[in-house]
């Protein structure tokens, strides 16, 4: 959604990289740029106006002014402020002191309320909570059916005793839910309420009977993130005529340029809460703005990531594989079948695309990373199921003859499965190196990071080429610092500190959000 805000935000940054200096032409240059880019992803102009106006005064104070990089503190504050248009910090739901805590649903027919209330419904109980959808859109066409089937693929209980298709009351449904909660033992009740195709006095008078009948702990506003400014005005409207506490947003997947999203939260001074990204019901998560910001600089989001990666695998499971690439044998106890186990436990996370999407720098080849076949995984996984367990557990069993009945079995040509064995040994070899502490091959003069004996070489020569100072007085200073730098690194300290002295480290601030 947000790809031609990054593209244009990444080639105004690229246009200050190298000044020593910024000039005010610069920053006006700079600002106007921006500008355009945020109109043409849609955002609303008061939002754009503010934004343009904090970036100018703080690019030109001393933050930038004083600063060895000033490129690096524009794209600095141009992240702090798209942080503070998106809300500012994480909001989290507020519980009911005591149960059940009732959740409204709000929006616009269409916006994805009901599959937003399965999704919902899943996250919570992937918290230990014991959610109950409530059908209250009596309106539409089938829609307690759906809300039923919803309900029944995410695992969670549901309540509809009425039909809906026009029979029925929300607000008595609603009422009753409540009760229901409580003998069923659920601690959480997601009211799915009835939408329009525009705002009238019909929906608002329905939405805020249903919110006085339950009194609900929060009230969130479903929007369709794709409509563009269609969503703050209808998000306005629903916050004057009902009110609501949080905003989800829906689609957050698709192709639209992704401007309600930057302005709703500045506009309405209410939160978004949770967004959606994807048509599978996993596919939910809360919403943070300094992750949304990163990804719209191309910064990534690896606290995601981390996130997903938690979730889908198992410590045990990952210091078990952990312990055969480290072992003796240079990890060839890592066989076929764990490399096929690790290859479903990355596909469980969700999408390859998403997860690439989610590394630094990756908006430089997006168009790859879109072109990328989610087939290839299947196509590996056959291959490998086609083969015997001893030719899994000892891949140089396979000769001609077995890669070619292991082609016919998986329906591949003979080549693939050739290539396939062949990247096996290549990435067992780079894995087993990284787990003994080896580094990344290919990524010389960093520590831990590998690097060659050409690399060192090169190295020992510039040390042997120091020079040393004319001055008896300043040479002597050197040496003694010198000597103090061997001593300190003796003692076996992290970061070059003294041993004692590691758990007194503090990491410059600029960092501290990365950890």
């Amino acid at each position: 959604m947000f790809d031609t805000l990054s593209d244009r935000l990444s080639a105004t940054f690229k246009n200050l990289r190298g000044k020593g200096r910024l000039s005010e032409a610069d920053i006006d240059a700079t600002a106007r740029e921006i500008r355009i880019a945020l109109l043409e992803a849609d955002v609303a102009l008061p939002v754009v106006r503010a934004f343009i106006a904090n970036v100018k005064e703080r690019a030109r104070g001393s933050e930038v002014s004083q600063a060895l990089n000033p490129a690096q503190q524009v794209v600095k504050i141009v992240n702090e402020e798209l942080v503070s248009i998106l809300g500012g910090e994480t909001r989290r739901l507020r519980f009911a002191k005591t149960a059940p805590t009732v959740i409204m649903l709000a929006g616009l027919q269409g916006a994805g309320k009901t599959t937003l209330a399965g999704k919902l419904g899943l996250w919570l109980k992937g918290q230990g909570h014991s959610p109950l959808l409530v059908a209250c859109d009596l309106q539409r066409p089938n829609a307690v059916n759906q809300l039923s089937v919803v309900a029944e693929r995410a695992g969670v209980a549901v309540y509809a005793p009425e039909p809906g298709n026009g029979v029925g009351d929300p607000v008595q449904v609603a009422k009753d839910s409540i009760e229901f909660a409580k003998a069923k033992v659920h601690d959480i009740v997601i009211v799915d309420t009835a939408g329009r195709l525009g705002i009238d006095q019909e929906l608002m008078q329905q939405a805020a009977d249903i919110r006085d009948a339950v009194s609900p702990d929060e009230i969130l506003f479903v929007v369709d993130a794709m409509i563009g400014q269609d969503a703050v005005n209808t998000a306005e409207a629903f916050r004057d005529g009902v009110g609501f506490d949080g905003v989800v947003l829906s689609k957050l997947d698709g192709d639209a340029r992704g401007g309600a999203a930057l302005s709703i939260a500045h506009v309405t001074g209410k939160q978004v809460m949770f967004a959606s990204n994807g048509e599978k019901l996993e596919d939910f998560d809360a919403f943070h703005p300094d992750r949304m910001a990163s990804r719209i600089l191309d910064m990534g989001d690896l606290l995601t990531l981390i996130e997903q990666a938690e979730k889908t695998f198992s410590q045990e499971e990952a210091a078990k594989m952990a312990s055969k690439l480290q072992s003796s044998k240079g990890g060839k106890d890592f066989t076929l079948d764990d490399f096929l186990a690790q290859m479903e436990q990355v596909r469980k996370m969700g999408s390859i695309s998403k997860l690439l999407g989610m590394l630094p720098g990756m908006g430089q080849i997006k168009d790859q990373i879109n072109n990328i076949d989610e087939r290839d995984i299947d196509r590996t996984a056959a291959i490998i199921k086609s083969m015997t367990p001893k030719e899994r557990a000892e891949p140089t069993l396979i000769n001609g003859s077995r890669r070619a009945r292991i082609a016919k079995g998986s329906g591949v040509e003979v080549s693939a499965v050739k290539s396939l064995v062949e990247r096996f040994f290549e990435a067992r070899k780079m894995m087993s190196k990284m787990a003994q502490g080896g580094g990344m091959p290919g990524m010389p003069g960093m520590p831990g990071m590998g690097g060659g004996p050409g690399r060192q070489k090169k190295q020992v020569k510039q040390a042997k080429g120091k020079r040393k100072s004319g001055n008896p007085m300043k040479r002597k200073a050197e040496e003694a610092a010198a000597a103090e730098r061997r001593e300190q690194a003796a003692q076996g300290g992290a970061f070059g500190l003294p041993a004692q002295d590691d758990k007194n480290f503090e990491l410059p601030d600029e960092f501290k959000k990365f950890m």
